[in-house]
């Protein structure tokens, strides 16, 4: 028999544990190396370390620490992964950053706090900086990942997510319905019933779960019937919730389909108070069956279902839940200025170049309300730098646009109009905020200017880019108390942009366009457009949609007209204001 090769330490395990050692000689009052490093079955090689912690200032509800800390290091084989660090006692359970206990969630962003470039020894620092911030109470508990379920991700490999927007009213045990969306999406609703939905059941648990909520059956029924005090390992005290949790369990699943899963949500508070955090997870079709069958064979009216008489060995498969409810969640755009559309009613005339991908930006940003208008069909070629796809082709832009914001979001109302502006114009600028002017038409514009004067009404701009390249932008705005409007505005603008040498890259608003900075697209299409590709005029929308939305949030009246160049257009980076005469 061959004999099994001795597994052996990386380069990098190696170097690591000699800088260990060189830390330990260097400051042996204050870092110690208990044993020698060994390389355990999983690849890792493990290191105890102790440290000197007595004088780290403390502060209340700060973590406890003694004159000395023991740790356990862990080092992988790459310097791609970070180290980790464990504890083998309960003193630190419930704290915020203590992955069930036992492990320092030490570097939260490792893609930016791990710099292996700096050492191991680095590591040391990092665990020294993050004991004081932890004993000085430094942490925002509330920023802690999954802090009421002991600090991990719940996440079984090929679950689907459950996506949750409604928060409903707190009760112990509460009906909801999931809507399967696709095969890896579920929306949670409390209001259902249909056939096609899966009837599930939301359980308010009494305490958190710094333990986690484990991977069995069994295992999550014993965290339910005891509670353990966070931030001191006491005598767990018992809460018996398990067989509440069972029997609504079993409730929800006598409603759903023979040999299908039973799918549960745990609300668990938080151990700062606010919304509850939520899990879901659902039990394997068998153990659903069981549980239809206990029910069915029950001696009377009420449901009770006993622990005991289902198998330990249970798993619970454990889906993300994709949680937006309104009281956790904070948009990512918070404080810039597209976040000013949030809410609004907003038209765009024209879903060509620019007008297709400030729509999509406009509606990322929260538009309550989208009104757009475009006489156009979606070709083929458009597809380069518009925002369309290949099943659009034929179908108006306006529609297409639609069906593509739509499938972006749920909650925005759109509507598609076959034509340069909406047939009940009046009717529907009353509740308008702003009037979008993607057309580069010289009526539209006039049309805008005669709206300008009217008591009442909306932002208007116009918005348009250069023949040439795509890389030039033009934002003129209207403010609704100038009574002139944007193609006025613009053509004063015009004048003073033409006199000005140092503008020269921007005089073609002004001016007949060139044969050169044209294009055919197609073989006898008499119909010339500008050149540009996707990624310009995306870019030049994006920085117009911003600008735009920054006149959207302000309250004293600004007109004028924006002119801006991307770093590779034939002006450079530029911006620039010019205010309305």
């Amino acid at each position: 028999m061959t004999k099994r090769k001795r597994a052996q330490c990386t380069d990098w395990q190696e170097s690591a544990v000699r800088a260990l050692g060189a830390v330990a000689a260097a400051l042996p009052d204050e870092f110690q190396l208990l044993n020698r490093p060994r390389l355990t079955d999983f690849g890792l090689v493990q290191a105890r370390i102790r440290l000197r912690t007595g004088d780290l200032p403390h502060a209340p509800h700060g973590l406890p620490l003694r004159e000395q800390e023991e740790f356990l290091l862990g080092i992988g084989p790459t310097r791609l992964a970070p180290p980790f660090v464990e504890v083998d006692h309960d003193r630190f359970l419930g704290y915020p950053h203590m992955l069930q206990g036992r492990r320092l969630c030490l570097y939260l962003d490792p893609a930016r706090e791990w710099n292996p470039q700096r050492g191991f020894a680095s590591a040391i620092d990092r665990l020294h900086d993050w004991l004081a911030d932890a004993a000085a109470a430094r942490f925002n508990p509330d920023a802690a990942l999954f802090h009421a379920v002991g600090g991990i991700l719940h996440r079984t490999a090929g679950t689907p997510t459950i996506v949750v927007r409604e928060s409903g009213t707190l009760a112990k045990a509460r009906v909801a319905f999931l809507t399967l969306r696709s095969p890896h999406r579920y929306d949670l609703h409390y209001d259902g019933g249909h056939p096609d939905q899966h009837r599930t059941v939301v359980f308010q648990v009494t305490d958190p779960l710094p333990l986690g909520a484990g991977t069995r059956l069994h295992d999550l029924l014993a965290q339910l019937d005891t509670a353990i005090t966070p931030r001191a390992f006491v005598a767990p005290r018992p809460r018996p919730q398990a067989a509440a949790f069972l029997t609504a369990l079993a409730a929800a699943a006598t409603r759903n389909p023979a040999r299908t899963p039973q799918t549960f949500i745990l609300a668990i508070p938080h151990p700062t108070g606010g919304p509850p955090h939520l899990l879901a997870g659902r039990v394997p079709a068998a153990t659903a069956d069981e549980l239809r069958q206990l029910v069915r064979q029950r001696r009377d009216l009420m449901i009770s279902i006993n622990p005991e008489a289902l198998d330990n060995q249970t798993p619970v498969e454990w889906c993300t839940v994709s949680d937006e409810r309104d009281s956790v969640t904070t948009r990512r755009d918070t404080n810039r200025p597209t976040s000013a559309y949030q809410g609004k009613t907003i038209h765009i005339w024209g879903c060509g170049g620019l007008g297709s991908w400030i729509a999509e930006f406009i509606a990322r940003a929260g538009a309550k309300r989208l009104i757009l208008c475009d006489p156009g069909t979606v070709t083929g070629g458009l597809l380069v730098r518009q925002d369309f796809i290949e099943d659009d082709i034929g179908e108006a832009k306006a529609e297409a646009l639609r069906k593509r914001l739509a499938a972006i979001r749920d909650d925005i109302e759109l509507e598609a109009h076959i034509g340069v502006i909406p047939n009940n114009l009046a009717t529907l600028l009353t509740d308008a905020d702003l009037v979008i002017d993607a057309t580069i038409s010289r009526a539209i514009g006039q049309l805008l200017d005669g709206l300008a004067p009217a008591t009442g009404r909306p932002l208007l701009a116009q918005v348009a880019t250069d023949a040439g390249t795509s890389t030039l932008g033009l934002l003129t705005v209207s403010d609704r108390a100038s009574p002139a409007g944007p193609y006025t505005i613009d053509q004063q603008t015009g004048k003073q942009v033409t006199a000005n040498g140092a503008l020269e890259p921007f005089h073609t608003f002004w001016k007949d366009v060139s044969a050169k900075d044209e294009l055919i697209p197609t073989r006898g299409c008499s119909v010339p457009t500008f050149h540009g590709s996707a990624a310009d005029i995306a870019a030049v929308a994006a920085s117009l949609t911003s600008m735009l939305g920054s006149h959207l949030a302000i309250t004293e009246p600004v007109s004028g007209t924006h002119l801006i160049g991307l770093p590779h257009s034939p002006a450079g980076p530029f911006r620039r204001f010019i205010p309305a005469a």
